[in-house]
């Protein structure tokens, strides 16, 4: 594909010549000096007769020619004229395939259309370089390294965004955020419907927990929780809200406390009062219901709570024996795409304290 996308870009070329955009004369003259290039002020066109002059003092592929050119190219976008930017630059590549800095001249070219607005062909242009270009370390910079940049914040395809976050992690570990990167990569999975590789890529971030990734700042609790259930027999699933509840209601009718266990979630389990927020893992701490329920009756509403909907699900109760006697009883469909038999059902996810806001 980027052989293709090569041959694309330089094949119209000579179509780009012929609708005026690079002068004739360039190109009858490449070694000489094209006015098309001595642009701007006095004092700048002076300088650019320099830099073309001294351009073809250096010896082709040397350090000395590269500086020159980057020179040359750095000047045109220092004015704003990007348009010079790309069109010497390609007309240098095209000339001299085999020069080793032929990738930083396209990595150029591609921050030319960024500033001219148009992403999608620098994107092309990144790709271009990661795929038919060696690595080359310019100012102790990786021009792959830089792609990689680039391309994980403009192309936003999901399939890319794998393997763009896969050569980050495995070439260039010691430059990133390895949390941030780790659990991006996991998104991008779940994006493609690739599952075990996205709880791989969730585990992997877990040791980087507390890392602030933006957009994002339940990270922590969706990794874990991904992980944990992953790894879990899952037992304590019901079909369906109606199958749950039937169960839930009637263990408190017969105040069985252990039957009840049975039927609470035993990864990722909550408890909390409305007031703490979602990744507030203090009110999670291991409780006996038998220790509620002793002498107690408890009472459940005839229906679920109005803020019930498709995905979650509220149960009143009342009678606990705490300074907080009601408790809402959280119910939740199950997201887990990895096993279809599993992806859609319910369980008993949680525990809120207090009268609901």
């Amino acid at each position: 594909m980027g052989i293709k996308k090569f041959c694309i870009i330089f094949l119209i070329f000579p179509f780009i010549v012929s609708c005026g955009l690079i002068p004739v004369d360039f190109l009858i003259d490449i070694y000489g000096i094209d006015p098309y290039y001595i642009t701007g002020s006095d004092e700048e066109k002076s300088n650019f007769r320099e830099l073309f002059n001294l351009l073809k003092m250096e010896e082709p592929g040397s350090e000395g020619e590269f500086a020159v050119t980057r020179e040359i190219a750095a000047s045109f976008a220092r004015s704003g004229d990007y348009d010079r930017v790309i069109n010497f630059l390609s007309s240098r590549i095209i000339n001299t395939p085999s020069d080793p800095y032929n990738s930083y001249y396209l990595l150029m070219i591609a921050y030319a259309h960024l500033q001219l607005g148009s992403e999608p062909i620098a994107s092309l242009y990144f790709e271009l370089i990661l795929e038919n270009y060696p690595d080359l370390t310019v100012n102790d910079e990786s021009i792959h390294f830089i792609c990689l940049g680039q391309l994980i914040n403009h192309d936003l395809i999901p399939e890319r965004q794998v393997w763009y976050y896969q050569e980050m992690i495995s070439r260039f570990p010691e430059k990133i955020d390895l949390g941030i990167a780790y659990f991006m990569l996991g998104q991008a999975c779940e994006k493609i419907g690739s599952w075990n590789d996205a709880i791989q890529a969730y585990a992997s971030y877990l040791p980087y927990t507390g890392t602030i990734i933006i957009g994002y700042p339940n990270a922590d609790q969706y990794a874990r929780q991904q992980v944990d259930f992953s790894k879990s027999p899952k037992d304590w699933t019901f079909e369906s809200l109606p199958a749950l509840r039937q169960a839930i209601e009637s263990a408190l009718d017969a105040g069985s406390a252990r039957t009840l266990m049975l039927y609470q979630a035993k990864v990722n389990f909550f408890t909390r009062s409305w007031e703490q927020v979602e990744n507030d893992d203090s009110g999670m701490v291991d409780f006996t219901l038998s220790e509620f329920m002793y002498n107690n009756r408890i009472r459940y509403a005839a229906t679920l709570d109005a803020s019930s909907n498709d995905t979650e699900a509220f149960l009143r109760t009342t009678g606990w024996y705490s300074n907080l006697s009601t408790w809402y009883l959280y119910f939740r469909k199950i997201y887990f795409p990895q096993d279809p038999e599993i992806h859609g059902r319910w369980e008993w996810a949680g525990i809120y304290y207090g009268e609901k806001f």
